[in-house]
Order: C-alpha cells, then sequence, then structure tokens
C-alpha cells in the first residue's frame, strides 16, 4: 500500500475568499459601510484629516487637539530625504519603467538610512512608522521630478501631506480645492480590511521582519492590476473611448469580446462601494472647475452601461481615475499615490500584527502525484 495521504477537503482555491485569517480592531466592511475603527469612511472623508486618520489607524482612537498637532509636527519632521540617500535616488533608472517597480526600490533602500531599521521593538517601530508615512510622498514626487529633469523641492514642515505632495509634484502651491479632495482621497484609500497587500503586510510582519520589509511587500502586491493598477487602466479606457458618443459603443464591444472593463464589481461589496460615491461627486466637481466635465460624464455613462448589462457597480478605482487626471496627475502615478495612502494602512496592519504575533503557516493542499519511484535518465520515457 502506498503512504496514508492526508486530504484537506476545506482547502480554498479561490483566493481565500472567505476565509477568515485574522482578527483586527482596525477596518471593518459591512455589507456598503467601510469604518476605520469605529468610524464610517464618510464621517471621516467629511470631517477628518489624512494625518488624523493615520493616528487613529495606528491608535484605534481619535487623537485629542494636542495629540494631533504633535503627530503632525513629529510626521512633517521626517519630510527631508537625507542628501546621500538623494544620490541613491539619482543612480536609480528611471526611464522605461514602472514607477511602482521604482517606489519598492526607493522604500527599501530607506532602511539603509534608517538607525532602527533592525530594531522592532514598540518604540522603534513607531518611529519608523512616522518615517515612512511622511517620506511617501515625499519618494513618488520626486520619481516625478528625477525622470522629468527637475531639480527636487524641499517639503514644507508647516503644510500637510496633500499639499506638499501636490508643491513637490508641480513645484508650485496648490490650489486649496485640489488640496482638500487629494487629502479626501488619500483618507479614503488608507485601508481596507484584510485586502491583498494588508495580507502581505502581515504575513512579512509575522516572521518578524523589520518595517521597511513589510512595507515593500505591500508595494509589491499594489502593483499588480488586480489590486492598485486598475485607476490607471480606467483612465487610459477613458481616453482610448475620448467622448460620449463613444462610449456604448466601446463598452458594448468590450462585453461582446468577453474583455474586463476596469474598476467595476467588488470581491467584498455587493451593494456598491462607500468610497466610490464620495470620489464620483469629488470627480464631479473637479471636472466642472478645470473646464472638463467629459470624464465625469463618460464615466457615469459607462456606470450606467455597466450596471445595466452586467450588474456591476464601480468600485474606488473608476472615479478616483478621472479626480487624480483633473489634478494633472501623471497616469503611471495614480497606484504610487495608492501607496501615498496606504502607507497608514499598511503600518496600521504591521503595528497590530507585531503586538500579537503569531506566524503565517498555512497548509496547502496536495493534489499531485504519489508513490513515484525515482528512475535514471536514461531509462525514463518522454
Amino acid at each position: 500500500m502506498g503512504q496514508e495521504v492526508q486530504i484537506y477537503d476545506k482547502a480554498i482555491d479561490k483566493g481565500l475568499e472567505g476565509v477568515v485569517a485574522c482578527s483586527t480592531a482596525i477596518s471593518s466592511i459591512v455589507d456598503a459601510t467601510l469604518t476605520y475603527c469605529g468610524y464610517t469612511i464618510e464621517d471621516l472623508a467629511a470631517n477628518s484629516t489624512f494625518e488624523e486618520t493615520a493616528f487613529l489607524l495606528w491608535n484605534k482612537r481619535l487623537p485629542t487637539q494636542v495629540e494631533l498637532e504633535k503627530f503632525k509636527k513629529e510626521l512633517s519632521s521626517h519630510f527631508k530625504l537625507d542628501s546621500e540617500f538623494v544620490t541613491f535616488l539619482k543612480g536609480l533608472p528611471n526611464k522605461n519603467i514602472h514607477p511602482m517597480e521604482w517606489l519598492r526600490t526607493a522604500v527599501s533602500g530607506l532602511a539603509l538610512w534608517d538607525k532602527d531599521a533592525q530594531d522592532i521593538s514598540a518604540e522603534a517601530n513607531q518611529r519608523k512608522a512616522l518615517r515612512l508615512t511622511a517620506k511617501m510622498g515625499v519618494l513618488v514626487a520626486a520619481l516625478e521630478r528625477l525622470r522629468t529633469g527637475k531639480p527636487l523641492l524641499e517639503a514644507r514642515p508647516d503644510k500637510s501631506v496633500a499639499w506638499n505632495f501636490l508643491y513637490l509634484l508641480k513645484g508650485t502651491e496648490p490650489d486649496p480645492f485640489h488640496v482638500k479632495v487629494f487629502d479626501t482621497a488619500l483618507i479614503l484609500h488608507a485601508d481596507h480590511e484584510l485586502n491583498c497587500s494588508a495580507f502581505s503586510v502581515r504575513v512579512t510582519t509575522s516572521s518578524l521582519s523589520d518595517l521597511h520589509a513589510a512595507i515593500t511587500s505591500g508595494i509589491g502586491t499594489l502593483r499588480g492590476p488586480l489590486h492598485g493598477g486598475a485607476n490607471e487602466q480606467v483612465m487610459k479606457m477613458l481616453l482610448k473611448i475620448g467622448n460620449m458618443e463613444e462610449c456604448e459603443k466601446f463598452i458594448k464591444g468590450a462585453l461582446e469580446n468577453k474583455e474586463k472593463v476596469m474598476g467595476f464589481g467588488h470581491r467584498v461589496y455587493k451593494n456598491g462601494d462607500p468610497r466610490a460615491k464620495i470620489l464620483r461627486s469629488m470627480s464631479q466637481e473637479l471636472g466642472k472647475r478645470r473646464g472638463e466635465p467629459q470624464w465625469y460624464d463618460m464615466s457615469v455613462r459607462i456606470d450606467e452601461i455597466m450596471q445595466d448589462k452586467k450588474g456591476l457597480l464601480p468600485n474606488v478605482d473608476f472615479y478616483s481615475a478621472s479626480v487624480y487626471y483633473c489634478l494633472d496627475i501623471p497616469i503611471d502615478l495614480y497606484t504610487p499615490i495608492f501607496a501615498v495612502s496606504r502607507i497608514s494602512g499598511w503600518i496600521a496592519h504591521a503595528l497590530e500584527q507585531y503586538a500579537g504575533n503569531r506566524i503565517y503557516r498555512p497548509r496547502g493542499n496536495y493534489i499531485g502525484h504519489h508513490d513515484l519511484k525515482w528512475v535514471a535518465p536514461d531509462k525514463r520515457k518522454s
């Protein structure tokens, strides 16, 4: 008789769908309601800031006024990049590469200039959390400046993460409305329960690897078009369609050819993504102010067609595309922008994992051959 084989009859082969992998107090999705530490995304988008939201995710509570001002001051004190690190960045290739490839290398490289890099104590992790969050937007803006041959600019410590990103990217003081819109977008993308990149961050952290390694894992996961890259594809689709008159023809043709229309449907939300509703209104207002309402109008028409033909609702990626486009942000930076926001959630998951760690070690349901015997190469049949 062959060796007894253990069968795992509860193996899940479809992306662990429905499997509860951990307990968390960071964020929750129930039907069409997303909450961060008990606060709805609508409440936070209307009233909070990205900095306050990061504090909330890391500490599971909102800060007092004094705590918030201290947190913002500590965060902004880390905007500046070390001069040697800037030299390192200038040595990285930045042509004909995807910005996420550059970003994951840059973030990993930050560890080489961080004196706490190998210290995973709670105190050191808090310090690294501030440094990483402060520098993520600075790095994305630096890439754009470097690849277009423009000098790097100094961040303003008296301004927010959102203000500084737009300033460092373009070199001019941003419109206050644009800052508010971008800050709200950062809040909306900050965390999303146990999504693909948050899970990879937790898995890396569970080995007791360092925080830079965990965040680099998150960036690598976010790089994929099925996770963070969809908003880029949405904007490319809108530009390809070109005008309202071509919307229906294009989408119907894509559906007939069984091509995926990016920005629709969600593995968790079945009754609509609450973030999409907020982004939709921002897309409309930005389009009006820019004098280019067609991107919003086209998006709404595509939204209607997809609901009618497929019963699918838009997710966070769909309307964020036209929002970023109307903010004059290069399309290939849409996914890195996701990282500028999501690092706050990734860090929250890493800190929570460190605090109650058990290394992830799932089992695989083996479905291959059994009882095979080795034979010499010259005896093997092709």
